[in-house]
């Protein structure tokens, strides 16, 4: 786990083709650009636990 403070405009570089850049946001919200190629399955948390109905399933899920 990497925990990073970042400025707007700043970026990661995942591997060589994906790049998150930070848009900036509110204490709460966080405004992000995810540019990776269409192969790459990018998909949030929230659809994550609502595409799993078992709670033991539910349970494995990381949380951060």
């Amino acid at each position: 786990m990497l925990r990073l403070t970042v400025s707007t405009e700043e970026y990661l570089m995942i591997g060589d083709n994906v790049k998150i850049v930070f848009l900036g946001g509110t204490k709460n919200h966080l405004r992000i650009m995810v540019d990776a190629p269409k192969d790459v399955n990018i998909v949030r948390s929230t659809v994550l636990e609502n595409r799993v109905t078992d709670p033991e399933e539910k349970a494995k899920l990381p949380k951060y």
